[in-house]
């Protein structure tokens, strides 16, 4: 099963507002190019699955802007993988699923009952290393490899 990366997002400093963007470099070093969390081991890049930020979004009764996730891409027609060393293929760059993408305190700030929308069956997304970079681009096809597939 092929998805489709619908948003690319990054910030440079904590808090900031996060930037859109239609292509971005990826590095195994430094993860998405002047991106903040690019060298945190298992969070250089995050990604949220279009139709879980949609449940997260119909459980708080608005539809709100994906960026308020502060998720890196934003992927759709693919279900999250919710399984660590699950790996995701975007365009030509490799991604290793390191940890869930917890929801924190910042999304309760950013709209009442956020944070606990977002916290069932991963919703909130994961967290990835970089294995192989290479450059992303809006449109770029987007396929996921659990464990047992990898191993296969």
């Amino acid at each position: 099963m092929t998805g489709k990366l619908i948003g690319i997002a990054r910030t440079q400093k904590p808090r900031q507002p996060m930037e859109e963007i239609g292509t971005v470099g990826v590095s195994v070093e430094s993860g998405l190019d002047l991106d903040r969390r690019g060298k945190v081991a298992n969070r250089q890049v995050t990604i949220l699955f279009r139709e879980d930020w949609e449940a997260a979004c119909a459980a708080v009764g608005e539809s709100l802007p994906w960026t308020m996730r502060r998720a890196n891409l934003l992927v759709e027609g693919l279900d999250n993988p919710a399984q660590l060393g699950a790996r995701i293929q975007v365009g030509s760059v490799l991604l290793e699923v390191g940890e869930e993408t917890a929801p924190c305190s910042l999304m309760e700030k950013s709209h009442s009952g956020l944070r606990a929308a977002l916290s069932p069956d991963w919703r909130g997304g994961v967290s990835c290393n970089v294995i192989e970079g290479g450059t992303l681009q809006v449109g770029d096809s987007v396929s996921v490899a659990t464990k047992e597939k990898v191993s296969a």
